[in-house]
């Protein structure tokens, strides 16, 4: 049985769902979809949780899941976010930072309070970043949990529209095709046996439109045949 045969009538109930109105089962019902959907989807629905006008600023949220996250997802958030704002801003943050990675240890001395200015920055620079950062706790979902359920359900109900809105394309839409997006013969611009013009048709023509061998009929032949003489 697939995820959305398992939960997608638990996804409907959240469509349009306000994050001041929290259901009271919103906990459990976002546990099972962090554990089920696929991780596009929750990525979609966490930053929709990070643009909803009823829940925090973005960077506030980043700031407190950042100071809920283990070193290792720290690190992991402030790479996501280094590349939105360059290794200038981090330096400030970092203090002898360099370039390249952030590691877990250097990760585990960042204040959230700085990680919210860098989110901030981000923010203000690349707006996208908020699809980025989404996508990194898409992998790490028990954070955003971590912000209550105004959160919670400002999620849920993102990815409730995402579904009903057909946020995964089928066969026919998909740009990289599959075999039911095959076009048929009659429509298939690289044609196949069944796209052959008939002989009456084609333009380099075909025995049956040649002449014999190249030999003239009798009518065109300058010199004659046996029967044009007498």
């Amino acid at each position: 049985m697939s995820w959305l045969q398992q939960l997608g009538g638990l996804l409907q109930q959240y469509a349009g769902a306000s994050p001041a109105a929290a259901p009271q089962s919103v906990q459990q019902d976002y546990g099972q979809m962090a554990q089920a959907a696929p991780q596009d989807l929750l990525a979609h629905g966490i930053a929709s949780a990070f643009r909803s006008d009823q829940t925090p600023p973005f960077p506030q949220m980043v700031s407190q899941m950042f100071g809920q996250a283990s070193p290792d997802q720290r690190a992991g958030l402030l790479n996501t976010l280094a590349g939105a704002v360059g290794p200038g801003i981090l330096q400030q943050a970092l203090g002898g930072f360099g370039g390249g990675q952030v590691s877990p240890q250097m990760a585990a001395q960042v204040p959230p309070q700085a990680v919210e200015q860098i989110a901030a920055h981000a923010e203000r620079h690349s707006p996208s970043i908020i699809d980025q950062v989404g996508g990194f706790f898409s992998q790490h979902p028990g954070l955003l949990a971590t912000l209550g359920t105004g959160a919670m359900t400002a999620a849920m109900s993102g990815m409730a529209q995402r579904h009903q809105s057909g946020g995964v394309a089928p066969a026919s839409q998909d740009p990289y095709g599959d075999p039911g997006a095959v076009a048929p013969a009659s429509q298939d611009p690289f044609g196949d046996p069944g796209n052959v013009a008939p002989a009456s048709q084609d333009p380099y023509g075909d025995p049956a439109d040649q002449p014999l061998a190249g030999v003239a009929p009798a009518s065109q032949d300058p010199y004659g045949d046996p029967a044009d003489r007498q």
